[in-house]
């Protein structure tokens, strides 16, 4: 219901002196997340409320967000977590990252937001950068606010270039929920509500390079040849699957066989995430669109890309506003990622994750030995881990009791018995034991209600030495 203007006036200066830092009682902490919940409630979407463990799995006040560092967050009264879901990949240099801030700081000193008119420098700049670290000869940059927003561009890009409209994606694949990258989401549950979106997709078993290659045979042979294979080098909202060796290598060469372009999807496995600066990088393939977002803005502002070759992007050169935006590009946003780049290669959160990463396989996979009726199967690369469990109703008791333990992680969005393992890169390997431990206590709490009993302790080492 609409109030005076008075009224929404002091609720604003309210918000204010709370984002400023003013000190508030346990009374109005208390208080502020009622109100909170029932915000979500009326002007949100009540499904949150227990969609959201940080409400279901609280006791009786839900967790606010409040702060955060490095690899651990706080909530508004104090309850401190273990941050293993890294805002689903955005966090890879950590939460805050003094660097990122700071010139996110040093810009907003002098202006937030562009013209739209003049040359915007950082812009400039951090395509140049990326030309500079990205495979190949991808070179061209256009820059956005989200990861969806970059997929869109790379579909119009490539029917663009190749004059074609049929595209070929994965089942399992997750590239957004904008329509047109919807129509590439390799599940029903987001597909079906909105009858599927663009009609002109075909879809392939992810990592099967022969079935690949008869739906480019058959797009082929009747006449609808494939603009481009949209494909994430690792499967994150899948939980995260891992092709096999030859499956991108094969990939490539179809696409370049079919007159196909090849658009890899980034966004959540780029920038170190999986022990590799980008998730190509494993297989040394050289896409002809690489799709960027999430840390690419450093875990503080909202930033996203799609980046092509010079000749794939001359299509664009005669009518350069023929795709643009308002926001994307903006000075801050470049600035952070300017910033995250310097970060992500002076910490080398590449080699950090494929270390750490490595250490944690090591150990779930211990703990998958110790109590096989709880945790199925554990795969991934670099800090982009998936475990699986038996059952959904499983997997929710396992994310429910970490996060009544303190440490933060949630189930994949295409596959609700998989819990993602996604911390920070530069998370402590302190940190990384604590949550194991953690993990081992929810698993012995959980192991009782399963139908097999845990493993003693020295037969588990074995068969984690066997493996």
């Amino acid at each position: 219901m609409r109030q005076s203007n008075k009224e929404s006036l002091q609720l604003s200066r309210r918000y204010l002196d709370l984002i400023g830092g003013r000190p508030i009682s346990l009374e109005e902490k208390q208080a502020f997340i009622a109100e909170t919940v029932e915000a979500y409630e009326k002007h949100i979407n009540r499904g949150f409320i227990s969609y959201r463990k940080s409400v279901t799995e609280a006791g009786q006040f839900a967790a606010l967000e409040w702060a955060g560092h490095g690899a651990v967050l706080e909530d508004l009264l104090g309850r401190e977590y273990i941050d293993c879901l890294g805002g689903f990949g955005i966090f890879s240099a950590g939460i805050n990252h003094p660097r990122i801030v700071k010139a996110v700081q040093d810009q907003m000193g002098r202006m937030a937001l562009n013209s739209q008119e003049l040359l915007e420098p950082w812009r400039a700049a951090l395509a140049r950068l990326l030309a500079s670290i990205t495979p190949g000869e991808l070179a061209c940059c256009f820059f956005i606010n989200n990861g969806t927003d970059a997929i869109e561009g790379a579909i119009k890009l490539a029917r663009l270039y190749t004059k074609r409209n049929t595209f070929l994606s994965t089942l399992g694949g997750f590239h957004g929920k904008s329509l047109g990258s919807l129509s590439l989401m390799g599940k029903a549950t987001f597909r079906e509500p909105f009858h599927g979106g663009l009609q002109d997709v075909r879809f392939a078993p992810y990592g099967d390079a022969r079935a690949l290659e008869q739906e480019f045979e058959k797009a082929h042979a009747v006449g609808t040849p494939i603009a481009a294979f949209v494909v994430e080098p690792v499967q994150g909202e899948a939980g995260a699957v891992v092709p096999p060796e030859d499956y991108l290598p094969r990939a490539r060469e179809l696409c370049t066989r079919f007159g196909a372009l090849m658009i890899a999807d980034e966004i959540q496995t780029g920038m170190g995430r999986t022990g590799k600066l980008w998730g190509v990088d494993h297989w040394n393939v050289e896409p002809d669109i690489m799709c960027l977002g999430k840390s690419i803005g450093g875990g503080v502002m909202p930033l996203s890309a799609f980046i092509s070759t010079p000749a794939i992007w001359e299509v664009l050169v005669p009518n350069p506003v023929l795709h643009s935006t308002t926001f994307g590009g903006n000075p801050i946003a470049c600035a952070a990622g300017i910033a995250a780049i310097t970060v992500t290669l002076e910490e080398d959160l590449p080699g950090q994750a494929a270390s750490k990463g490595e250490y944690l396989l090591k150990e779930l996979g211990a703990l998958q030995a110790r109590y096989p009726s709880v945790l199925s199967g554990v795969r991934g690369k670099g800090l982009l881990i998936g475990l699986e469990f038996p059952s959904d109703a499983i997997g929710y008791q396992c994310a429910g009791a970490l996060f009544r333990r303190g440490v933060l992680v949630a189930g994949t969005y295409s596959k609700a018995r998989t819990i993602r393992i996604e911390p920070p890169l530069g998370i402590s390997m302190e940190l990384l034991r604590e949550m194991l431990n953690r993990l081992e206590d929810s698993f012995r709490e959980i192991a009782p209600r399963c139908s097999a009993k845990p493993m003693a302790r020295s037969a588990a080492l074995e068969v984690a030495q066997a493996r």
